[in-house]
C-alpha cells in the first residue's frame, strides 16, 4: 500500500513548495498595491489629481504583477490578502474617478475579479463620505447633496447583490457599513 508514499509525497512537496514561494512574492506585491492605492486616494482628495494617476498606475502595474504570481494557484487567487489588495486598488481608481468627475472603470479596464470590484466599490462609500464633509465645511452645499445621492446609489447597488459570503467575500458587511455611513452623513 505505501509503496508509492515518497513519490507521492514528492510531487506534493513540489507543489506546496511553488504554492509557498508565490505566496511569500504575493504577499510582498500585496503590501505595496494597498500602500500604492492609500496614497492615491489621499492625492485624490487634495485634488492632486497628476500624483493620484501616478500613484494609481503604481497601483495597477503592482496588482497585475502580484496577480501574475498567483496566476496558477487559485488557492491564494481568490481570498485572503490578494482579493483584499485587489480590492484597495479598485477603490482607489473608482475613488479618483468619482473625485475627476469621470465615469468608473469596469472590471475588465483595471484587469481585476469582479467580486473584487464590487467589493472595493462599496468601501467608496467611506471616502465620498470624507469628501462630502469636506465639501459641506466648504459651504458646497449642491454639489456634496450630488456625492451623497451618489453614496446612496451605491449602497442600493451593492445591496442587489444578495449572495453567500462565499461568493460575495464580504459584501454584506461591506454593505452595512456604507449604510450607517450615509446615515450618519
Amino acid at each position: 500500500m505505501l509503496s508509492r508514499l515518497d513519490e507521492i509525497v514528492d510531487g506534493l512537496r513540489e507543489y506546496c513548495d511553488a504554492l509557498d514561494h508565490a505566496r511569500e512574492r504575493a504577499y510582498v506585491l500585496s503590501r505595496q498595491v494597498v500602500r500604492a492605492s492609500s496614497v492615491a486616494i489621499k492625492h485624490a482628495h487634495r485634488q492632486e489629481m497628476p500624483q493620484a494617476r501616478e500613484q494609481l498606475a503604481e497601483a495597477r502595474k503592482l496588482t497585475h504583477e502580484m496577480l501574475a504570481a498567483v496566476a496558477d494557484s487559485p488557492e491564494l487567487r481568490f481570498g485572503g490578502f490578494v482579493h483584499d489588495s485587489e480590492k484597495e486598488y479598485c477603490e482607489a481608481a473608482m475613488v479618483l474617478a468619482a473625485l475627476s468627475n469621470e465615469p468608473l472603470p469596469t472590471p475588465e479596464e483595471l484587469g481585476v475579479y469582479p467580486v473584487a470590484w464590487i467589493n472595493g466599490l462599496a468601501e467608496v462609500v467611506g471616502e465620498l463620505r470624507r469628501h462630502v464633509l469636506d465639501l459641506v465645511r466648504m459651504d458646497r452645499d449642491e454639489e456634496a447633496e450630488r456625492y451623497l445621492e451618489d453614496m446612496d446609489s451605491i449602497y442600493q447597488t451593492i445591496m442587489s447583490f444578495d449572495y453567500p459570503n462565499a461568493i460575495s467575500q464580504g459584501l454584506r458587511g461591506r454593505s452595512d457599513a456604507a449604510r450607517g455611513l450615509i446615515e450618519r452623513t
